[in-house]
């Protein structure tokens, strides 16, 4: 109570005489997990307020290494390719997914990694991850580790998985799990709510909680007792990601970058997409929802877009960087979030709102960016690397993402010499997908290509 009164949450123990002494211990764990000491300057300015949204005005268009033009060389770029190899190959570089999300928009009743994604076979997102990293330590011979960061509401339910699944032909020493912290939800006026009469409301830190549970988890020490150098991020819901790309890994490395992203042109003006911009002449990622609106309609002198780097939330991190910016006592900003939370009210009875009625504090990893050095933004084919799983219809969809799979597919095999067959609309008239077992990226497809079966109209067809 010596915690809770000063800060107006006795609430929080108000139903303490009817609960059993598990329960009781329960809430008490909870109440401990708090972290007053980082929460107690923001819930003015976050909770009870909202925090103005402040752009400098010295933001700019970042600087973004483009790729060489398709069927140019590039000293550079092979430079870096090289590089990249190498260090795969050295065991150097480490994929780290953030999977801490429910299917619950997608209509699925379980962790997002479970949701079947392929258009052929129906592989889950954490099935064909797996084959990817399986597919890298395969190609670059080499230990790769697969880091794994779920949340309390699923961790249980994703290590099942994989266990029920025998870790999809991986290592299990090689497959680490850790689950992301929580923090309480408040209603309007500041005071935590409970889910339960023994619960506190709590949900994830965001995910830019990665980092600081990379650490707090252990993984972070696994990771340079393993003498990894290089964090391969990246969130669980993009099926055309390339974890493990020489050339993105390489630049990073040759450029002595902390930390680099990658980024697409947009697809309009006011996409919900991060844009990476140069903020007070560091490299920033500001929300789209915090963009103004002048700047994202914003055009140079050819009619181009000016700010039109769009974050896809695909990092590379040092080990170094981490451990210098989270492990020595870093605190993220927060971002406030409003969102529908059940609490239970003063009569004890558990409340469904239909509207928002509290604030979610949260994290975003893009937030170290401004603190890395010489960090890099590449700019990518988003037709080649980003279709994410995130809504049940529509742009980023489960069916939008499987069609941009097959044109994926069909674009390596016919740069490769393969034929595919099309409809009178030049659309692929077949369905098909290719394993990561059997192709990382489209030269995989050109050293493979003897190996691909014929490919007729109409079929269905796995390239394994």
């Amino acid at each position: 109570m010596g915690l809770l009164k000063p800060r107006g949450q006795e609430h929080l123990l108000q139903w303490w005489g009817e609960l059993s002494g598990e329960e009781r211990q329960t809430l008490l764990s909870e109440l401990e997990s708090i972290p007053w000491g980082i929460l107690d300057p923001v819930i003015p300015t976050h909770v009870l307020s909202k925090p103005e949204s402040v752009v400098s005005k010295t933001i700019q268009p970042a600087r973004v290494t483009k790729q060489p033009p398709k069927g140019q060389s590039n000293e550079k770029f092979e430079a870096a390719r090289h590089r990249g190899r190498e260090l795969l190959g050295a065991g150097r570089v480490a994929a780290f997914t953030v999977a801490g999300g429910q299917g619950t928009r997608l209509g699925f009743d379980g962790p997002k990694g479970m949701v079947l994604v392929t258009p052929v076979g129906e592989k889950s997102l954490f099935e064909l991850f797996a084959l990817t990293v399986r597919g890298a330590r395969d190609r670059f011979r080499a230990v790769i580790p697969w880091y794994i960061m779920t949340s309390p509401a699923n961790h249980g339910e994703t290590l099942a998985y994989f266990r029920a699944n025998q870790f999809f032909g991986l290592p299990e020493d090689d497959v680490v799990f850790f689950s992301q912290g929580m923090l309480p939800a408040f209603d309007f006026q500041g005071r935590v709510l409970l889910s339960s009469k023994s619960r506190l409301g709590l949900a994830p830190d965001g995910h830019g909680g990665s980092l600081k549970a990379l650490v707090e988890s252990g993984s972070l020490r696994d990771m340079q007792r393993r003498g990894i150098t290089t964090i391969s991020y990246f969130q669980v819901d993009n099926p055309l990601v390339k974890p493990f790309d020489p050339v993105f890994i390489g630049l990073h490395s040759l450029t002595c970058s902390e930390m680099s992203t990658k980024v697409a042109t947009k697809a309009d003006d006011l996409e919900k997409v991060g844009n990476v911009c140069l903020v007070d002449d560091h490299v920033t990622v500001v929300e789209y929802s915090d963009f103004p609106a002048e700047l994202a309609h914003a055009r140079d002198e050819h009619g181009r877009r000016v700010f039109d780097a769009g974050n896809l939330a695909i990092h590379l991190l040092d080990v170094s960087f981490v451990d210098r910016v989270v492990a020595k006592s870093f605190q993220m900003p927060f971002r406030r979030a409003e969102k529908v939370v059940p609490y239970v009210d003063e009569a004890g009875v558990v409340q469904m709102p239909e509207r928002p009625n509290a604030v979610k504090l949260e994290t975003f990893v893009f937030d170290v960016l401004p603190l890395a050095r010489n960090p890099l933004v590449l700019e990518v084919d988003r037709a080649e690397e980003f279709s994410p799983v995130k809504n049940s219809t529509g742009p980023d969809s489960l069916e939008s993402s499987k069609r941009d799979q097959v044109l994926r597919a069909c674009r390596w095999l016919e740069d490769a010499g393969v034929s595919v067959p099309r409809d009178g609309r030049g659309e692929p008239d077949l369905v098909v997908a290719i394993s990561p077992t059997f192709a990382l990226d489209k030269e995989d497809v050109v050293i493979h290509k003897d190996r691909v079966p014929p490919l007729k109209p109409r079929i269905q067809i796995s390239v394994e």
